[in-house]
């Protein structure tokens, strides 16, 4: 599960899997061995009819058959596919989609969009010939993966003469990225020592004011370095909303928003041509951003989210963030994130079914309270948690609570929640009641999901268990849900489930889960001023 990569020749790359599939490349190699060879390395792809289709073109244009060649022919294979998709979208509506939630058409574009970009990046990281920058094209391609998934959740339940069609398309055209994110190679973990709490300096291209903002603490800061938002109308905007709008797109430079205190009552969208925005409130007690959008009133649980992130480069600090839908209003979400490199610390995420979607990319929480009842950490992020306060809430009668549903849909995804350093905890209402009212730690939401825990404390409110199913035997040996040296009431093993996707971790199982291997946080989490625990 590493995700760090060592300054090995990008040759090696290839070298290995070219020995691997044992690929001739003579000139003199028959037209009918090519195609041959073709169909032998396609059979270890998810999709093997869609990688032949992809590479036989390559004999045709005298493409040298070798993994990289494979792998870009298959990418752009992705990229013709996902160009035709464009134009199905752009004419989902006038009846041709009939949405039985709002927003379904919206996601899907706009998780589309993010896609295509996703594609074009990972293209260009392999081009780089630095092997250091597969980790990127690795998690570019994870999250496509999973924003196909969000998109056929929602036509699932849309109806209309276009769905068939959009479906299909929407389904050949990822068999093109299953197969390319499976060409590409799994690295092994560096060689690991003991966790290092890292709050370092700034790289040089953030700017002193935006360095001197971030690192200060109850200060004041200065009107003139930031856009400030009050909801009294004392600030340069009276809704976050407004100011996400003034900000520039597609900066470089962190944009520094201050929340002064108050409550915010919106939906707040931080679309993915907004990069680099900063959050900066005055306190998770005195700073709300609230909303009420919920599955049952409508929405698409995507687009329920009262902050929905998916600008790169976000970053919150000192803000409570909330849906006050209830819990009869089933999946409503708080907080959702579907951006790279994203970082909250010091906030408090508020919710009941599905509080936190952390959809995809690669992102990290340090010192947050998160709460909520069944379901409450979910997605196909690879995301870690240090520092926090997890706490299950009650839940309405006849429910259990659940901490984490991951989402991982493949063997060759990048993604998981990781739980490190954290409490796992229970409201006073819930630890009451918790002889009558069931807690685990996860179940899988799909065959791959993962999940792990690891150095915190467990309360004894949580099912000696630990995990439960999700439907049937779903996922029970493909899944990879791990504990390592936790403590507290809860953290014996003795009573665990016992599927064979379980696991009581080594050292060398759970390093793989930490900052620095799993979402790459030496890379970027410098940049942010927030502390983090690079290792075990």
């Amino acid at each position: 599960m590493a995700s760090s990569f060592s300054k090995l020749p990008f040759l090696l790359f290839t070298i290995f899997f070219s020995s691997t599939f044992a690929l001739n490349t003579t000139s003199t190699t028959s037209l009918n061995s090519n195609f041959s060879s073709i169909r032998k390395f396609c059979q270890t792809t998810p999709y093997p009819d869609a990688c032949f289709d992809s590479l036989k073109l390559s004999i045709s244009i005298n493409i040298s058959p070798n993994i990289l060649n494979y792998l870009l022919q298959t990418l752009q294979s992705a990229l013709s596919e996902a160009g035709k998709l464009t134009n199905l979208f752009n004419n989902g509506g006038s009846g041709n989609i009939v949405e039985k939630q709002r927003g379904i058409m919206q996601d899907c574009k706009d998780l589309h969009q993010i896609t295509l970009s996703s594609l074009k990046k990972s293209v260009s990281r392999i081009l780089a010939a630095d092997s250091r920058k597969l980790a990127d094209a690795r998690t570019y391609l994870s999250a496509a993966l999973t924003n196909k998934n969000t998109c056929l959740e929602g036509l699932d339940s849309a109806s209309g003469p276009l769905k068939p069609i959009l479906v299909k398309s929407l389904i050949n055209t990822y068999k093109h990225v299953s197969n390319s994110l499976s060409m590409l190679p799994k690295s092994g973990p560096n060689k690991k020592g003991h966790s290092n709490r890292r709050l370092l300096g700034f790289p040089s291209w953030l700017s002193r004011k935006a360095c001197r903002i971030l690192q200060s603490t109850d200060d004041e800061y200065d009107p003139s370095e930031v856009l400030t938002v009050a909801a009294d109308g004392t600030g340069n905007f009276s809704t976050i909303t407004d100011a996400i709008n003034f900000a520039p797109n597609n900066s470089n430079d962190r944009i520094m928003i201050y929340v002064r205190e108050g409550i915010y009552e919106e939906n707040v969208e931080i679309p993915s041509y907004k990069t680099n925005i900063v959050l900066l409130g005055d306190g998770s007690d005195v700073t709300f951003i609230t909303g009420n959008r919920s599955v049952v009133d409508g929405w698409t649980t995507f687009r329920s989210a009262t902050v929905a992130v998916s600008g790169e480069g976000f970053l919150a600090r000192d803000i409570t963030i909330e849906n006050r839908a209830g819990p009869e209003k089933r999946q409503a979400v708080a907080l959702r994130v579907n951006a790279d490199f994203a970082a909250l610390y010091r906030c408090t995420i508020n919710g009941y079914q599905d509080t936190l979607y952390a959809h995809s990319f690669r992102q990290f929480y340090r010192e947050c309270d998160i709460s909520g009842t069944v379901d409450y950490i979910f997605g196909n992020a690879a995301v870690v948690f240090q520092a926090c306060n997890i706490i299950s809430r009650m839940p309405m009668r006849g429910q259990f609570t659940v901490i984490t549903a991951q989402s991982r849909d493949s063997p060759d995804e990048y993604t998981g929640i990781s739980i490190q350093n954290c409490s796992i905890l229970a409201t006073d209402e819930l630890y009451d009641n918790s002889r009558s009212v069931k807690s685990y730690l996860g179940r899988p939401w799909r065959l791959y999901s993962t999940a792990v825990f690891l150095e915190s404390y467990i309360d004894d409110f949580i099912d000696p268990t630990g995990w439960t199913k999700w439907s049937g035997d779903q996922g029970l040996d493909t899944l990879y849900y791990g504990e390592y040296n936790n403590y507290g009431p809860r953290s014996g093993t003795d009573h665990r489930v016992t599927w064979p996707g379980y696991h009581v971790m080594d050292y060398d199982e759970a390093y793989n889960f930490t900052v620095s291997e799993f979402i790459t946080g030496g890379a970027w989490l410098d940049s942010t001023s927030f502390p983090y625990d690079d290792g075990i």
